[in-house]
């Protein structure tokens, strides 16, 4: 029988690469047709005369290609990084690995493979509703492998479909944890979070998802535009500040240098007031040594001539007009001896005079001001014996 007619009869499939075995119904064709339909199944395979750019529903997905399921030939070489399924009698058997295989004929069957790559997928625009009630449309790309194989096979339908979808769901559980600040400054983190809940959900399916990127957040014009503002206002505040800073630092800089000039300038009237103070008083102490010295010479004069006391009685004499003088300024009332020409008299009762005046001022509540007068009095004129009272 021709291989086209064991095609027409559902037998075998055509299709391109090779020849694919699309049901298992050679257990009811004799075991001398069966031989003969293997036999022209290797021949063809090996000639490649069977091709079409139809897909089969025996052709599977292996990474991004899509492609026919292997046909039991008996032997058969598995590529590198995949991983095929095989299933005796509709039940799981054996993953062969990369290299090398042997199938039983009829029995044997490549039901799944698997590739051992990475894979990236890319996840749809989809809304999210963040924690502060703002929607966002997010897309992102997934990237994963499959380490189990026969999980991969029997533990999820479709593995691509079933790990897309949970990322959709992932990122929308995250996104809705997050306010619209977080989401747009964490963004690293939330991928971290988006892979480790997929990891968790589809350990059973037998993927690893490796990484997870967000590729674009799309805000609503209405927060972009608030966003805009609040970005203008931070900047305003800024340069306000940075501008008060600046004036504030102005001033500081300006009282500092007002200070230091006050500073200087008390300084330097202190030194003046110094430098007055011990020139005064280097004037004082050299008028009272020259006063000092005078004295001594006077004394010395005095001592040494024989008409010293003369003169000493002559300076005292014109200290005493000085002194009447003065006692005329303040208002003092001094009686005026009539005997001026006695300069001894007159230089005793000066003395008296400013012995009594001294005396009164050292008490001057003791004698009301009358009774002082009347003490001057009775120091410059001498008391008269009271006269006897007539009878």
């Amino acid at each position: 029988m021709a291989l086209a007619q064991y095609a027409r009869l559902g037998v075998i499939s055509r299709s391109a690469p090779g020849l694919v075995l699309a049901r298992p119904l050679l257990a009811a064709v004799p075991r001398s047709t069966t031989t003969s339909v293997l036999r022209s199944l290797a021949s063809s395979a090996r000639a490649g005369r069977f091709a079409s750019s139809r897909r089969e529903p025996g052709m599977v997905p292996v990474g991004r290609r899509t492609r026919e399921l292997p046909v039991n030939t008996i032997i058969k070489f598995v590529p590198q990084q995949e991983a095929w399924v095989v299933e005796r009698m509709g039940k799981f058997d054996r993953i062969l690995e990369p290299g090398l295989a042997f199938l039983v004929p009829v029995l044997d069957q490549v039901k799944y493979v698997q590739s051992l790559k990475e894979v990236a997928i890319e996840i749809p625009t989809q809304s999210a509703i963040t924690q502060d009630n703002v929607t966002l449309e997010l897309d992102g790309v997934l990237y994963y492998r499959v380490v189990d194989p026969y999980k991969a096979s029997y533990g999820v339908e479709n593995a691509e479909f079933s790990v897309a979808q949970l990322a959709q769901t992932t990122m929308r559980a995250e996104i809705g944890q997050m306010t619209l600040d977080r989401t747009l400054a964490e963004r690293n983190q939330l991928n971290i979070n988006i892979v480790e809940s997929i990891n968790t959900a589809a350990h059973d399916w037998g993927i690893r998802c490796l990484r997870y990127e967000i590729r674009d957040i799309h805000p609503p014009e209405n927060v972009v535009q608030a966003m805009h503002s609040q970005v203008s206002a931070e900047r305003s505040k800024r340069a306000q500040i940075l501008e008060s800073e600046g004036a504030r630092q102005a001033a500081i800089n300006v009282a500092e240098g007002h200070k230091q000039a006050t500073i200087l300038a008390s300084e330097a009237v202190k030194t003046e007031r110094i430098n007055e103070a011990l020139g005064a008083a280097e004037a004082i102490l050299a008028h009272a040594r020259a006063t000092a010295q005078g004295i001594e010479k006077v004394a010395a004069s005095i001592s040494d001539s024989p008409n010293g006391h003369d003169a000493v009685s002559l300076t005292v004499a014109e200290k005493y007009v000085d002194a009447f003088g003065n006692l005329a300024k303040q208002g003092t009332t001094v009686i005026v001896p009539t005997d001026v020409n006695n300069v001894g008299s007159m230089v005793a009762q000066a003395l008296a005079v400013y012995k009594n005046i001294g005396q009164a001022r050292e008490t001057p509540t003791a004698l009301p001001k009358d009774s002082r007068k009347q003490a001057i009095l009775d120091t410059l004129v001498p008391q008269q014996d009271t006269p006897p009272a007539r009878k």
